[in-house]
């Protein structure tokens, strides 16, 4: 929903320049994602994959998951968009509810 509303919140915005980055306001490491989505879905988190392993079964594209990217909406911010899920726990819970 966030993401939509942001795409039509910056056709709207006509003070808008450049690239948007269209990601939530609060940046989670891939650690506190699997907790959440462990707690959101009753299960517990799952383990660790060592990077060799991800190398050897989804090659060059095992980059992008270990590639530490820690984009955040600034613009998006500064000009006032409103997120309605600010927080993981709360995504998740619209999203899996």
């Amino acid at each position: 929903d966030d993401e939509v509303g942001m795409i039509q919140w910056a056709l709207g915005t006509p003070e808008l320049r450049g690239p948007l980055n269209l990601v939530a306001p609060n940046p989670v490491r891939m650690r506190e994602f699997a907790a959440a989505l462990g707690k959101a879905l009753h299960r517990p988190a799952l383990a660790r994959v060592p990077a060799f392993a991800l190398r050897l079964a989804l090659g060059e594209m095992a980059q992008a998951l270990l590639a530490s990217q820690r984009v955040v909406p600034d613009v998006a911010r500064r000009l006032g968009y409103e997120w309605k899920f600010e927080t993981l726990p709360r995504a998740l819970e619209e999203a899996l509810g």
